[in-house]
């Protein structure tokens, strides 16, 4: 058995299942590449999904990015494995000038570190993450914040961003597991908050009543698979079933399904993931205008602070 500390256990049939997968994923799949707007300014947000966990907010005249990751090979050294069908829906260089990435934890998926650098030295946004990465920032000539969750880092008059638990592990190598903590957040913003689960797991759920007691939420942007067809959900990630409840817990605001259909960790159909989710909101007659998914490089103008729903 493979532990992942923070995690939970990775059982055999799952190792299986993401070495020996399906082969179900075509090689590519269409995208809806965008050049996004410079800014969005006062309540307005536009939330633009570029694909995988990779997402730019842009709301209050700031620019936020969200695990920035254009590499097209999940593997540190880039050689041919698995390389991703759903490419980027933003181009790199057509990014706005961005004010703030966050950055949920070390693992290839969630950041690609030449693309940090790219975005870094175009524009010295302001980087904040768990404890232990502005060490790794610093080995690689960038400078962020590191902090616990539970803290909050003030951005701008206003404006903060609250970092939450999550349950997951961080890592990029074999020997460097856990020297990062992994996290979710909350940007508190004058229009209503947004918050961003990261990569989680189940675990004893804490994480979503401690989401909650930051504030409202206006928009959560909520990971919706891995789904995997032979073998039990691994403890690191939720299932879209479970991002329903998840949703439906912090009472049904605007959101996002992110990581899926971009990186080849399942053996199941590539969008299964958000086929799974719609159906089953349309079969409990939920509103299904609030959780979305959206083609990478399309972005979606999120509505005003809606009223907590409760069932």
């Amino acid at each position: 058995m493979l532990a992942n500390p923070g995690g939970g256990d990775m059982q055999p049939g799952e190792i299986k299942s993401l070495i020996l997968h399906g082969g179900k994923w075509p090689k590519s799949v269409p995208i809806n590449r965008s050049v996004p707007v410079p800014r969005v300014e006062g309540d307005q947000l536009r939330v633009t999904w570029i694909g995988h966990a990779t997402t730019l907010v842009q709301t209050q005249g700031l620019n936020i990015l969200i695990d920035p990751v254009w590499a097209h090979f999940n593997s540190p050294f880039q050689i041919r494995i698995r390389p991703r069908p759903r490419a980027p829906g933003v181009r790199i260089e057509d990014l706005p000038k961005i004010d703030l990435v966050v950055i949920s934890h070390t693992h290839i998926d969630h950041l690609d570190m030449e693309a940090l650098k790219y975005v870094y030295d175009r524009d010295r946004p302001m980087i904040v993450g768990g404890l232990g990465i502005d060490r790794l920032l610093r080995k690689n000539a960038m400078a962020g914040i590191g902090g616990d969750w539970g803290q909050t880092v003030p951005v701008r008059p206003g404006i903060d961003v609250v970092i939450n638990r999550a349950h997951h592990w961080s890592g990029r190598w074999l020997n460097d597991h856990n020297l990062v903590l992994w996290a979710g957040y909350t940007f508190k913003l004058p229009g209503g908050n947004i918050y961003y689960a990261g990569d989680t797991g189940p675990g004893d759920w804490s994480w979503v009543n401690e989401a909650s007691r930051v504030g409202p939420i206006r928009l959560a942007i909520l990971p919706i698979g891995p789904t995997h067809v032979r073998s039990r959900q691994p403890e690191s990630h939720i299932t879209a079933p479970q991002a329903e409840a998840v949703w439906e817990r912090l009472g049904m605001p605007y959101a996002l399904g992110v990581h899926w259909g971009t990186i080849e960790m399942t053996d199941s159909e590539i969008n299964a993931s958000p086929a799974m989710l719609h159906t089953s909101i349309a079969e409990r007659k939920m509103p299904s205008d609030r959780f979305r998914t959206i083609e990478a490089g399309d972005h979606w103008d999120v509505g005003p602070m809606l009223q907590p729903a409760r069932r």
